[in-house]
């Protein structure tokens, strides 16, 4: 038998137990998830997969990474050449420009690893980052959110301190979203990752 003394303790273990649920769907009651910090969400965005191997790139030919099927797949139209200026690492750019709408893409060996890109000296805040993977290895896409779409790059930690950047260019002004370049650049860091991989 409850006595007197009693009720107001089951009323507020009554209140507390509904504080801790929240309802979904009608007559279905889930706990709550507290919300992350934002340094918690931070070093989550931060993560980037484990690398399977180490693909060594270092002295390797950009322009050799990719064959003739896959430069159709990525409907390059012209001989790779070597950039004239190489950005930060020996460069190759294929080029789309036979038929509407052109673009260009430039694969790029760099010295430095991925991770830099995501919270190291590289990073830029006026660049939008997220870390992914690509073949199976760290990856970061890179791409300026404002303004019309112009480019997109995915970088791959082929291994430490070794990045390959495949970017992606809009020549064709306005003919393509943000997504479609990053889409195009992530297809061809993994077509020139499996050409990394048969070089080994």
């Amino acid at each position: 038998m409850r006595t007197a003394s009693t009720k107001p303790i089951l009323a507020v273990v009554a209140v507390l137990g509904v504080a801790g649920c929240s309802s979904g769907e009608q007559g279905t009651a889930y706990p709550v998830q507290p919300a992350m910090s934002s340094l918690a969400q931070q070093t989550k965005a931060a993560a980037l997969p484990q690398r399977p191997s180490d693909l060594p790139i270092a002295g390797t030919d950009p322009c050799d990474l990719l064959g003739q099927a896959q430069l159709d797949l990525l409907k390059v139209t012209s001989v790779p050449r070597k950039a004239a200026e190489a950005k930060d690492g020996p460069t190759c750019v294929f080029d789309s420009d036979k038929t509407e709408p052109f673009h260009a893409l430039h694969l790029r060996i760099v010295g430095a690893d991925v991770q830099e890109w995501l919270t190291g000296s590289r990073r830029k805040n006026s660049m939008t980052t997220a870390a992914t993977s690509v073949e199976g290895y760290p990856a970061i896409t890179n791409y300026r959110a404002a303004g019309t779409p112009s480019d997109c790059e995915v970088l791959v930690g082929v291994a430490q301190g070794q990045t390959m950047a495949a970017q992606e260019f809009a020549v064709t002004a306005g003919a393509f979203s943000q997504p479609q370049l990053c889409e195009i650049a992530t297809q061809a860091a993994g077509l020139a990752v499996q050409g990394l991989k048969n070089r080994t």
